[in-house]
């Protein structure tokens, strides 16, 4: 793996081959930065890369975003679980939960991580997913409608995709809404998205899930639907892609 100046990487404790190979890398995104853990599957070409953008006080840490992300790696994606908040913005939002909520502030984070995967040469060009949970998921439909031609697809799990607002209309990418059955509130707010949603768009209910998707197999079918989705979008964007010259 090429580490461009300005980026560190360490190999994370307990990292596996069977999770592919991880690292912690440090995103330069002009005077910002931000932590990261870049996996790459152990086996195959990749087909594409997926960034996971957390909300609502969560972090790369996340134990069930990670665990959705050693299937996609499974699945042979790349996979970004980013931290869009500094450490000590984090304390900030520990303490007043002011930037949780500031979709704008995160989707601004989630473009500039876009823009910066297609320059840095830490992976190669590959079509970009957006994986969204709670309002990052706001911020991932933000940052997509604002990178239409660079971003292939989206899912959001759990997700507050009624705070991206105006963006919704233009999305271009093809989006997949998860949301837990007994989650019934969240249920109806991503079904108001999903009628301002013009991409080609999905709203699945996962049964028995609630909110965190704690019940057994459901997190599981999230992962599963996830992968089937990203397989099937980036590896049509990657099919589309022209090629390198001879």
């Amino acid at each position: 793996m090429v580490d461009p100046e300005g980026v560190r990487a360490a190999r994370l404790p307990g990292s596996t081959m069977g999770e592919g190979r991880i690292e912690t890398i440090v995103l330069p995104l002009g005077d910002l930065r931000l932590e990261a853990d870049l996996g790459v599957p152990s086996q195959g070409e990749p087909a594409g890369v997926v960034v996971f953008c957390h909300g609502s006080g969560s972090s790369r840490f996340s134990p069930r975003n990670r665990s959705v992300a050693r299937v996609l790696r499974e699945a042979g994606l790349v996979t970004l679980l980013l931290d869009l908040l500094t450490p000590a913005e984090e304390e900030l939002d520990r303490l007043t939960g002011e930037l949780r909520f500031n979709v704008q502030l995160l989707a601004e984070r989630v473009a500039a991580t876009v823009d910066w995967l297609g320059t840095s040469g830490v992976v190669p060009p590959l079509p970009i997913g957006l994986f969204g949970s709670s309002t990052g998921a706001a911020a991932a439909l933000v940052a997509a409608a604002a990178r239409p031609e660079t971003v292939a697809a989206v899912v959001s799990r759990g997700g507050r995709p009624d705070l991206a607002g105006d963006a919704l209309a233009m999305v271009q990418a093809p989006t997949l809404l998860l949301v837990g059955e007994k989650d019934p509130e969240v249920v109806m707010l991503n079904y108001d998205a999903l009628q301002r949603l013009y991409s080609p768009s999905d709203l699945r209910i996962i049964p028995g899930a609630s909110h965190l998707f704690r019940e057994e197999g459901t997190l599981e079918e999230v992962a599963r639907q996830a992968a089937a989705f990203f397989g099937e979008h980036l590896g049509a964007a990657a099919g589309q892609a022209p090629s390198a010259p001879a």
